[in-house]
């Protein structure tokens, strides 16, 4: 029962690294509308995410853009093999935005942004075929990110700051595939923790070569996150000798990366139309694997778990034409490529490989204040997958099928310049 343990405690920190591997682009309504493209656009106070060396080439000497997502997500399991199927209850998630932006003059802008890239969830139906490997789970993630930016020349600039983390996670699974106590009740643990911070950095540059062509890098660092004292909360174990587990509280540590992510990419202006390509590169190749430490044993980690991700890519395409005075459409389309591999496909976070195809319109009220919607659906390829390394009596016991998932997302945000 050790081993139940420990595997419990493993898939609540893979589930907070793979967050990061299954984000959903959600960090600003203009730029979610064009295929979330950003490193060479300026056109609002979301710079301060996609490249905060484009700040001060913002016009207004005060920028400011608010937005909110739903993302409405859902995920279907079967397995043909053995007549099972299962899922998720389609539920809501509200991630939120917050940039600012201030010129303090001609060479030189700072800036501030909050958001929150984890804010959905994921919940199977109740003692489901896969409930030894997750129930349900919620991940909440909150991103504070000053910068500041400078002009070296009329083409050339560069931005960057810190980025400080804090997150928290809440996730329920069942302990093996058949245990539960003298009224069949099924036995489980819930992990509760908050307050899981670090910080991290973040630099970008910008090449104007034109009036009407930008090149755009940006650089964010990889952040150690690290859980002390997490709680783990057991229901419903028979009170047996044979168990090794009792009803109640344990804790534990465990340390790991959120992996480091480049981005460079153009953007392209012709008359009232406006053409980007990012391209993005997320190095999850970092993540090997996941050790975790029980504050009851004085040394070294009593668990080492291979995850074995490899670096992925994201391809974005964007396009925005002015239609008239007030009103902005915009349109795009981007390729996400999954980290894990084969036999590492877990269902706290089922993805795999997906398209997203993203579409907005921004109107303006008045010369200082417009409205902001976007609206993406993504798609998952549908795939027939597996994890094979859940440990039962000193066995690997793989649990596989089809998963079919999509996520739908619209969203609304203000733009304010003085």
């Amino acid at each position: 029962m050790r081993k139940l343990l420990l595997l419990v405690l493993f898939v609540l920190v893979a589930t907070v690294t793979y967050a990061g591997g299954y984000r959903v682009s959600v960090q600003g309504q203009r730029a979610i509308a064009m295929g979330h493209t950003g490193v060479a656009v300026v056109n609002s106070a979301e710079l301060v995410f996609f490249n905060p060396a484009g700040l001060v080439y913002l016009e207004n000497k005060l920028n400011v853009s608010v937005g909110v997502t739903g993302i409405f997500s859902d995920v279907i399991y079967q397995n043909e093999e053995f007549g099972v199927a299962a899922e998720t209850d389609s539920s809501m998630g509200t991630p939120l935005n917050l940039y600012g932006s201030y010129k303090v003059n001609d060479w030189m802008s700072v800036g501030l942004g909050v958001y929150t890239p984890y804010g959905s969830e994921v919940r199977w139906p109740t003692d489901w075929a896969g409930s030894h490997l997750v129930n349900e789970i919620e991940l909440a993630a909150i991103y504070v990110q000053p910068v500041v930016s400078f002009k070296l020349s009329e083409h050339f600039s560069v931005g960057g700051g810190p980025i400080y983390v804090r997150g928290s996670v809440n996730f329920n699974r069942n302990l093996n595939r058949t245990l539960s106590d003298i009224e069949g009740n099924r036995s489980n643990v819930t992990i509760d923790d908050s307050g899981v911070s670090n910080w991290g950095w973040s630099v970008g540059a910008m090449f104007n070569p034109t009036k009407n062509f930008r090149l755009g890098f940006n650089y964010r660092s990889k952040i150690i996150m690290e859980v002390e004292g997490g709680d783990a909360t057991f229901a419903n174990v028979p009170n047996s000798p044979a168990v090794g587990l009792t009803n109640g509280s344990t804790s534990f540590d465990a340390k790991l990366p959120l992996p480091a992510e480049l981005t460079v990419g153009l953007s392209y202006e012709y008359q009232k139309w406006l053409f980007a390509f990012d391209y993005n590169r997320q190095f999850w190749g970092v993540y090997k694997s996941l050790d975790i430490d029980f504050a009851s044993t004085p040394t070294g980690p009593d668990s080492v778990n291979p995850r074995n991700y490899q670096d992925s890519s994201v391809y974005r395409f964007g396009l925005q034409y002015q239609a008239t005075e007030k009103i902005t459409l915009r349109a795009g389309y981007y390729r996400d490529e999954s980290p894990v591999q084969e036999g590492f496909f877990a269902p706290e976070t089922p993805r795999n490989d997906s398209d997203g195809y993203t579409g907005g319109v921004s109107f303006a009220i008045s010369p200082k204040l417009a409205i902001d919607a976007s609206f993406f659906y993504l798609r998952f390829e549908e795939v027939d997958a597996s994890y094979d390394f859940y440990q039962e009596n000193g066995q690997n016991v793989p649990f596989g099928g089809t998963y079919k998932s999509s996520i739908i997302a619209p969203g609304l945000g203000l733009t304010y310049k003085l």
